[in-house]
């Protein structure tokens, strides 16, 4: 879908002042509704909503609703008023819509745009998901007394699984919505991580017992892919889900395995590490920003949907 091109510099203008580590704004989705609005002042904004359907057996349930309608907006400079009536087009929008309970309406939007997230918080939305980034190389870190870290074997399959899903389980108090089945959403990538000869599961283990874990992945930004949209160009290690037992929270063990992983991902050529936090999640909220990283993109929702004010 065609933005007019004077809003769309704007728009590219405003995504490279907010922050630098940004890459070059994509254009508007292709399919889509269209939603328009004008500040007091007559000045045009406009976005798109593109809506997504996700099934029983979908493993996107594990971080979304089911019923996602997700607004592309495009304000230029407009600031807080821009995004203002933006948000109130689409709340006008949504009276012909009938969403469910399982619903959601989200925005993607870089996180350090403060004049934006007047907005979404005057319009009900809330930060559900960030995308946290770290970069450059490994950082030594101390390591917490009695603990190995190693990569993970097949047979470590069943006790990595009940691990994730109890992760899962205290998520969805914080953040996303509770699964009730999560193992079969988890299981499939977990295996298909175990199948590898040295897979990107790395294991902290102490007295002889499996503490915590950390899945990765490699993930590559060029230029035309899904991924130059969201990072700069390179290659990147991506910290896809990390867990430590319970009891054993804030004894260093999470410290000592993301020491490790980063020292690999680092070794082997990456640029830097990203991955995804909740920042209602009053663990990975602190403990991911100790460990280098801040957030680039927010992902600002509200559930369910008709709940947009």
């Amino acid at each position: 879908m065609e933005i007019e091109k004077t809003l769309f510099d704007a728009h590219r203008a405003r995504f490279a002042s907010i922050d630098g580590f940004l890459p070059e704004a994509a254009p508007a989705p292709v399919v889509g509704e269209r939603v328009d609005a004008a500040t007091a002042a007559g000045v045009q904004v406009t976005g798109v909503v593109q809506r997504q359907l996700h099934g029983p057996d979908d493993v996107p349930l594990l971080w979304s609703a089911a019923d996602v309608r997700q607004l592309f907006p495009f304000i230029g400079n407009t600031g807080t008023e821009g995004m203002d009536v933006l948000l109130r087009a689409w709340r006008a929008w949504m009276d012909a819509e009938s969403p469910g309970e399982d619903s959601s309406c989200v925005v993607n939007w870089p996180s350090r745009d403060a004049e934006a997230i007047r907005a979404f918080l005057d319009h009900g939305l809330v930060p559900m998901s960030a995308l946290a980034v770290r970069a450059g190389g490994h950082r030594d870190a101390p390591d917490a007394e009695g603990v190995a870290v190693r990569r993970a074997r097949r047979d470590d399959f069943d006790t990595v699984l009940a691990m994730a899903v109890s992760t899962h389980d205290y998520i969805g108090q914080v953040a996303t919505r509770h699964r009730p089945n999560a193992a079969e959403l988890l299981a499939p990538a977990l295996e298909r991580a175990l199948d590898k000869d040295l897979p990107l599961l790395w294991l902290a283990e102490r007295d002889a017992r499996i503490a915590a874990f950390a899945h990765g992945a490699w993930i590559t930004s060029s230029p035309g892919s899904a991924e130059a949209e969201l990072l700069p160009h390179g290659r990147w290690g991506y910290v896809n889900n990390v867990v430590t037992l319970p009891g054993l929270r804030g004894s260093g063990l999470g410290r000592t395995l993301m020491s490790v992983v980063h020292k690999e991902f680092a070794a082997d050529g990456a640029d830097g590490t990203y991955l995804y936090y909740n920042p209602t999640n009053p663990l990975s909220s602190v403990f991911w920003h100790r460990q280098g990283y801040r957030p680039l993109w927010t992902s600002w929702e509200v559930h369910p949907a008709s709940a947009l004010r």
